[in-house]
């Protein structure tokens, strides 16, 4: 059978051009047509909004008693979103990791830009602490281990119609991954692109075509998507991107080849994506979804600030050692293959059901090269995959008596996932020989029961929720386990009950205040309990630890949303425990020295509190000057503390206010915007948990940065985007980017965000 596996990674690339090309062929026959409609569930202001990530089915996103945001296929495409930290940059109290590509091939990890985008941080805690979804399956999680870290953005945001973000824990819903908050990707489906607009019958043939350009790192972006109605019950889609850039730009000005250099690696970067859905409607009430995905991403990095200084200085067996060329291979995988069916019923047990089946195959693979002055060639070439089967079936009961409404939904989740390792390369380590596995084959496996009600009284809604997950960490394999392994791995089992309830009260029309208290937990992971290290050269071990507790939390969240004819305002303060947290490398013994080494572990160390608030919303003033005047906020502010040291969360993102000014006339969109980062100060920092000692963590000041944009809507169908980043030049660091760096350090400003750019796309729907 042929997959997308089977075919050649070139075939691949030429596939997402030739589907592109398809596009422009389809748009330049296609007649006179309607601009793409907003998404349905996201569709005009004067609609009211819906999401399915915060209780798992349809709903008026103001009708949850949680704070949730959404981020809609416009602003992803006008805004010209290239990453996810792009997409979530305004939401108070969120942040991506994305940091430069500065680090030692077997280097350690700490900031050295070795992370990527590991993960988005909610309130004060990220990694996989957060579920990242695509169309209700799991992302893979990143992996760190040691001299590597697989990042988690298997994803192109080309193919995204919009994104849900929920705040805070999601465990109850969701399962283990969902403590700190969930993320869900939402993609294109077919009626995205033929449904007619103002009153316009439906279409048989529709897309989009966008293409952009970033001056930051001279990216070029290319996408297209075409969907076709077949027939009355069959609905086709077909998007395609691909994108090549270069090294992102900063603000470092030290361009010498070595250790000192502050400009960015040079670096070339190449992502391509293909997504297909079949949708079939057999009968009214029944429609099944057919999807298959495929995103690849590939980083080439000539590491020039690992090299030594030249002329060679020091002691003969140091000059010996001086790293004089270095460069990394990055690449990342991921296909899915998935189908979803809806049922509409007519019985006492339910309304409607659902059934999701999916297959999810990921790969990562990181290539370093190390040439030194004296020394045997040096490779690291190490590898990470997840194979997952995910199946869930969920049910809906609406009940009705009087002005009472009771809406019931309930189902099974099931997630299975192989997970394997394996390092290889040339000249290891001492003891270690390759190949070899830090942790062995792992299967990984979450079964759940859950449960949640919305009861609507008057005014009153009042959801509760339960959920029953059984876990299980089986060791499927030993072989390549360090060998030597110093003792087997460890299967690991376990079982966790999360209840949550909310409340909402709708106390006017354009007034209405909700409260949450949930729970989450987090099960340990493969790495955690089974991962080796030991490097006699540097006096380090790093033992596993089969005796991990699930990490919990508790959370309660208040707030008061307004919805007048001008103002739109949402508010909200939350305070979250947290008992258990995994420390991944605490020290738990040793000196240092080849008597006694440094012995390092994951434990059940942390407990953490962690409580803030959020105001964000939009105003908009009316008719001015021949347009639309409108003003959006947003501003988050939270503090926390590890609860066994007395010591801040060095996890904790410092406050951001982000305004917006936007103007609209017909046929022209302006918009300036403004994002001030409040400064991180030591007072706020644990340094000892961030640098080795005598070192100080490396604060950074607060920064202003300006943005401003231009749309001119050439034609009902086409719309061309002009924007400038930083318009100040503003030179500044991002908290997320820089915790690990040592003040001491001559090169802090390889971590400086990029400076004044340009950036240009149009998109043409048909």
């Amino acid at each position: 059978m042929l997959t997308l596996a089977t075919i050649p990674r070139p075939a691949r690339c030429r596939l997402s051009f030739f589907v592109t090309l398809a596009c422009l062929h389809m748009a330049a026959q296609a007649q006179t047509s309607q601009p793409l409609p907003e998404p349905q569930l996201v569709a005009a202001a004067s609609l009211p909004t819906v999401v399915v990530s915060g209780s798992r089915h349809e709903q008026v996103a103001d009708e949850l008693p949680l704070s949730y945001d959404v981020i809609d296929a416009r602003q992803l495409s006008d805004g010209q979103v290239r990453s996810v930290r792009e997409a979530l940059q305004d939401l108070p109290n969120t942040s991506v990791k994305l940091l430069p590509s500065r680090f030692s091939v077997t280097g350690v990890t700490s900031a050295t830009g070795r992370d990527g985008n590991t993960g988005i941080n909610i309130r004060g805690l990220g990694g996989n602490r957060v579920l990242l979804m695509v169309d209700g399956v799991r992302l893979p999680r990143s992996y760190a281990f040691r001299t590597t870290v697989f990042d988690r953005e298997y994803l192109s945001l080309d193919l995204l119609k919009r994104v849900e973000v929920v705040r805070g824990p999601a465990s109850a819903l969701y399962g283990s991954d969902g403590m700190a908050g969930l993320v869900h990707f939402i993609t294109y489906e077919p009626a995205d692109f033929l449904k007619g607009r103002d009153g316009a019958p439906d279409k048989t043939l529709g897309g989009r075509i966008a293409a952009g350009y970033s001056g930051d790192n001279h990216g070029r972006t290319l996408a297209g998507s075409v969907a076709g109605q077949a027939s009355e019950s069959l609905q086709w889609l077909v998007t395609a991107s691909t994108r090549r850039a270069r090294e992102l730009d900063n603000r470092g000005d030290v361009d010498t080849p070595d250790s000192r250099r502050t400009r960015p690696n040079p670096q070339s970067d190449r992502d391509d994506a293909v997504l297909g859905k079949i949708v079939l409607t057999p009968q009214a009430g029944q429609k099944h979804v057919f999807t298959l995905e495929h995103v690849e991403r590939r980083q080439d990095i000539e590491l020039l600030s690992s090299r030594a200084p030249l002329p060679l200085a020091g002691t003969p067996a140091q000059v010996a050692v001086a790293l004089t060329r270095e460069a990394s291979e990055r690449s990342m995988e991921r296909q899915r293959l998935g189908w979803t069916g809806r049922f509409d019923l007519d019985t006492s047990w339910a309304d409607q059901v659902q059934a999701t089946l999916a297959f999810q195959k990921s790969q990562s693979r990181q290539i370093g090269t190390s040439e030194r002055q004296a020394m045997p060639l040096r490779i690291r070439d190490n590898h990470y995959d997840e194979k997952t089967w995910q199946a869930a079936l969920q049910a809906g009961k609406l009940l009705r008596s009087g002005d009472w409404a009771h809406q019931i939904t309930y189902g099974f989740d099931h997630v299975s996932s192989r997970i394997s390792n394996l390092y290889d390369g040339l000249n290891p380590a001492p003891p270690e020989v390759f190949p070899l596995k830090r942790f062995p084959d792992t299967r990984e496996t979450s079964s759940a029961l859950y449960v949640q009600g919305e009861s609507i009284v008057g005014n009153w809604s009042f959801t509760p929720g339960l959920r029953f997950d059984h876990f299980s960490l089986d060791v499927t394999s030993q072989a390549g386990f360090h060998p030597p392994a110093k003792q087997p791995g460890t299967s690991l089992s376990g079982s966790a009950v999360s209840p949550k309830f909310g409340v909402l009260y709708r106390a006017t029309r354009e007034w209405s205040v909700f409260g949450q208290w949930a729970t989450g937990f987090r099960a340990p992971e493969a790495g955690q309990v089974n991962g080796y290290f030991e490097n006699l050269a540097e006096q380090v071990i790093i033992l596993p630890n089969g005796d991990l507790k699930p990490e919990k939390s508790r959370g309660v969240e208040f707030g008061v949303r307004g919805r007048l004819a001008q103002l739109h305002l949402d508010a909200s303060v939350f305070s979250n425990r947290y008992s258990n947290l995994i420390m991944d490398a605490a020290l738990i013994r040793g000196t240092g020295t080849a008597a006694d080494p440094r012995v390092f572990q994951a434990i059940n160390l942390e407990r953490a509190r962690i409580s803030g608030f959020e105001l964000k919303g939009r105003y908009d003033w009316g008719q001015v000057a021949g347009g639309k005047l409108a003003t959006s906020f947003a501003y988050g502010r939270a503090r926390g503390s590890n609860r066994a040291t007395g010591q801040p969360l060095n996890s904790i993102d410092p406050a951001q206010l982000a305004l917006g000014l936007h103007y609209d006339s017909g046929a022209w969109g302006l918009a300036l915007d403004a994002r001030h980062h409040a400064a991180k100060q030591a007072k706020d920092i644990d340094s000892a948990s961030a640098v080795k000692a005598p070192n100080t963590q490396f604060t950074i000041p607060s920064a202003t940065v300006l943005d401003a944009s231009v749309q001119w809507r050439i034609r009902k169908d086409v719309r061309l985007n002009l924007a400038l980043h930083n318009l100040t030049d503003r030179k500044y660091w991002l908290w997320p980017d820089v915790y690990g760096l040592a003040a001491s350090s001559t090169t802090n400003d390889g971590w400086t965000q990029p400076g004044r750019s340009a950036h240009v796309s149009v998109v043409m729907d048909f």
